[in-house]
């Protein structure tokens, strides 16, 4: 199969450009031609009004001339009226000849030797026509104008009066004309093209982001907001891009949330049939043991060092109940009893029942709870196992003598969920530990089986909550749990 011809690509700015110039081309130059075409016509119209004016003029001076045929005093007086514009003058008699002309033409028998009236003549009868007229061995463009000649009360025309005014002046002014109009073009023209830059680039700029941002949406980047500065459709198109991208985000969100929901369910689905396993081969054996060992230590004639030994082995054996009972609890899908309860309620049992480890590693408490805190629906026994796994892990974390402080309050952000903060100065967590935490069989601590947080986790999750690790100033950490109240409509 033959391959498909590559086909040029042109921007939609430089289409743009090249029409609009190709139109503003076309516009500007049928305006400046129209407005030539006038220029020129009024140029001529005043040449031919001036031609007349002077032939006219010629014809009233030597009007008692005329009347007694005096040819030198017409002569002298049509050699006074040349100048530099008006080149030759030339007077016809009534028969059409020629009377009497300027020096100038002598030599020029074409232009001397006939009238150019009509047959038919009145007053407002006249000749006008374009010539050559050589002279000192060049030619000069000129305009010939004839009027005829009449005396006053009479019908008949005594003759005519031909000028030759030069066209040297008026070809000037309409090529001065014309350079201003092309003058005036090139500058509108180049208004028009910056003008036309500046439109095709707010038009194309949104147009070019939109598809910057299409590529980016398409490599899975939905970060980026197109800058929206008009209220027109180009505005209105990246306001609608922006809100698809937001969407299209949050959607991206919720699946990534769903996904990593589905992969925390799938994991401890698994852990369940584990745990489920190691309970059953497990405890029993472990049971016979302990019972073994607790009936050894009971007999009398056992030494002390003996003892000794059984009496690790069964502390052992209480540490791996421990972690079985843990890891049951974890794996364990309990269906929740949900009562209404006092935020406030829930932490003081919980604080109570901590109240002796707290005592023992002499741990100031401080609490902060906000007034007139709307209750919550959980389970109060899964919620207090929770607080006490978060608590737990604080009591680890400090010193003694150290500092840990609860608070209650609502969520800034949505007033609809209690928020529940439990913050300590101990150790502190790693910020790249933040989300491994809560991870099953993670911990930092050389005791312990990384279950508690998990746990906790688990239990404010099914309540429709949230927990994580806030960031902290100084030493220690915080962890935010949110959990939905009842708001009051």
């Amino acid at each position: 199969m033959s391959a498909r011809p590559r086909r040029f690509k042109v921007s939609l700015y430089a289409r743009f450009m090249i029409l609009t110039t190709a139109l503003l081309v076309l516009l500007v130059g049928a305006i400046l031609w129209l407005i030539q075409k006038r220029e020129v016509a009024a140029i001529s119209g005043q040449a031919k009004s001036r031609g007349l004016l002077i032939a006219q003029n010629i014809a009233n001076v030597n009007q008692e001339r005329f009347e007694f045929w005096d040819a030198g005093g017409i002569k002298e007086s049509i050699e006074d009226a040349l100048d530099e514009n008006l080149l030759y003058v030339v007077v016809y008699d009534k028969f059409r000849n020629p009377f009497v002309s300027t020096d100038l033409v002598k030599d020029n028998q074409d232009i001397i030797c006939c009238s150019r009236l009509p047959a038919k003549i009145d007053a407002r009868t006249y000749s006008i026509a374009p010539r050559d007229f050589r002279q000192d061995a060049r030619s000069r463009p000129v305009i010939e104008i004839e009027i005829p000649v009449f005396f006053a009360g009479s019908e008949d025309h005594w003759g005519s009066v031909k000028v030759g005014m030069s066209l040297e002046e008026i070809r000037a002014a309409i090529r001065e004309t014309r350079l201003i109009l092309i003058l005036i073009g090139c500058a509108g023209l180049g208004l028009g093209t910056l003008g036309a830059a500046l439109l095709a680039k707010r038009i194309t700029g949104p147009l070019r982001k939109l598809v910057e941002g299409t590529v980016r949406i398409s490599r899975g980047d939905f970060s980026q907001e197109i800058e929206v500065d008009s209220a027109d459709e180009v505005g209105e198109l990246a306001r609608g891009f922006n809100e698809m991208t937001r969407d299209l985000l949050e959607t991206r969100q919720r699946m990534e949330e769903a996904n990593k929901k589905l992969v925390q369910a799938e994991k401890l689905a698994s852990i369940g049939r584990l745990s489920a396993t190691i309970a059953h081969e497990i405890r029993n054996p472990l049971t016979s043991v302990k019972l073994n060992i607790q009936k050894l230590l009971q007999e009398d004639g056992l030494g002390e060092e003996h003892k000794e030994h059984l009496g690790i082995s069964a502390e052992g054996i209480v540490q791996i109940e421990k972690f079985i009972k843990e890891l049951l609890d974890f794996a364990r899908v309990s269906v929740l009893n949900l009562d209404r309860f006092s935020p406030v309620q829930i932490m003081e049992e919980a604080l109570k029942m901590m109240r002796d480890a707290f005592r023992e590693k002499r741990i100031v408490l401080e609490r902060s709870y906000a007034e007139e805190l709307p209750p919550v629906q959980v389970d109060g026994d899964r919620m207090r196992q929770a607080l006490l796994s978060v608590l737990r892990n604080a009591l680890e974390a400090v010193e003694e003598g150290g500092r840990i402080a609860v608070a209650l309050s609502l969520a800034g952000s949505d007033p609809e969920r209690i928020r529940i903060c439990i913050s300590d100065n101990g150790c502190g967590i790693a910020e790249k530990d933040w989300e491994m935490i809560f991870e099953p069989f993670f911990t930092t601590k050389p005791t312990g089986f990384g279950l508690g947080l998990s746990n906790a986790r688990k239990i404010v999750e099914q309540h429709r909550g949230s927990i994580r690790v806030q960031g902290k100033r100084g030493r220690g950490t915080a962890f935010e749990i949110l959990i939905p109240c009842e708001v009051e409509t």
